[in-house]
């Protein structure tokens, strides 16, 4: 494998070769590579774990930045809490594990989650009931329009679920850091997911120990062969939930999940959607695996291409559309590819 092919820099570990990559320390070079590659009219792509992408056999025509930017400040504050300022290439969970050691919550629920800081705002990550949208209290960009920095406050982030501005507007603004206001204390968020109250014990709506439920959250997410370092090669959930009009959630049968949105929407689960339209654990397109795990997760059996994994993606959405009206979308970042 060529040192540049971008296999070696994503979880699934499948993606033919950049055809400039820089990885970058500083937001100093995060910015001069931007502006280089704008300048010079090239095609970008900026990586940060990995994790939330599949790159297709051909790789990129372009300038892939890999940001490997690291650093936090922090400050905690009796009346507002605390207060932390995170770099872009700073590992999730460690940055998770970090403030759950200061003592302070409200993460608590999103822990084992791979990929970066500067990943999280994009997709509003989230998990368990709560996402990041939550807690995020400005992302701090660089506009590749304006050429300049530019800061966002939550409001202007225009979160939604697994969405916000960076991801529709993917292509013009680059995150070099997330200020996140946390609460001091040791009691967690209320648990708001039956899946985990089981776990801890505790009725939904309780309040646990925050260390208790990161250790449930990480230990449930291993079940579901949803952490890295486990010797699987996925990206985590590939599809979305869908989030229906009430009309057509109701033609959903009685016992299909459902949680009702504050627009007035509903929720259902794809994990479940695919297990009742025939995709099961396991199931295999040449490299490519349906996780024996979790039927979200789409999986390298350990010679699969991106070809593979788009054929398999492709086979559960038919099946879900088929029985269900149901047009499954990608949690996961395509390039080169499209279902």
């Amino acid at each position: 494998m060529a040192a540049n092919d971008l296999a070696n820099f994503t979880t699934l570990g499948v993606g033919g070769p950049a055809a400039k990559l820089i990885r970058v320390k500083t937001e100093a070079e995060l910015i001069s590579a931007v502006k280089s590659a704008d300048d010079s009219g090239e095609p970008l792509l900026i990586i940060g774990g990995g994790s939330n992408i599949l790159v297709s056999d051909s790789g990129f025509a372009g300038t892939v930045i890999k940001v490997e930017t690291s650093g936090n400040s922090f400050e905690i504050d009796a009346c507002s809490g605390g207060t932390l300022t995170v770099s872009a290439g700073s590992d999730w969970d460690e940055f998770v594990a970090f403030t759950i050691e200061k003592g302070l919550a409200n993460l608590e629920s999103l822990s084992g989650i791979p990929g970066t800081v500067g990943g999280s705002p994009i997709q509003n990550i989230g998990a368990y009931g709560h996402e990041v949208s939550e807690v995020i209290a400005r992302v701090r960009t660089f506009d590749r329009k304006q050429q300049e920095v530019k800061t966002f406050t939550a409001s202007q982030c225009e979160f939604g679920y697994r969405s916000s501005i960076f991801k529709t507007q993917v292509n013009r603004y680059v995150i070099l850091d997330v200020t996140f206001q946390l609460r001091i204390g040791e009691a967690s968020l209320p648990i708001a997911y039956a899946e985990l109250a089981k776990e801890l014990g505790v009725e939904t709506g309780a309040r646990v120990a925050i260390t208790k439920v990161r250790d449930a959250v990480l230990k449930l997410r291993s079940t579901k062969g949803m952490l890295l370092g486990e010797g699987i090669k996925s990206a985590g959930s590939f599809f979305i939930n869908p989030i229906l009009e009430k009309n057509a959630a109701d033609k959903l049968p009685t016992e299909a999940p459902r949680w009702p949105m504050a627009d007035g929407r509903i929720k259902t689960s794809a994990a479940w959607l695919m297990e009742h339209a025939g995709v099961s654990k396991g199931d295999q397109i040449a490299g490519a695996q349906i996780s024996p795990k979790h039927v979200l997760a789409l999986s390298n059996a350990g010679d699969a291409t991106a070809k593979d994994l788009i054929n398999l993606a492709r086979s559960a959405q038919k099946k879900v559309h088929a029985k269900f009206g149901i047009t499954l979308q990608t949690e996961v970042q395509l390039v080169g590819l499209s279902l």
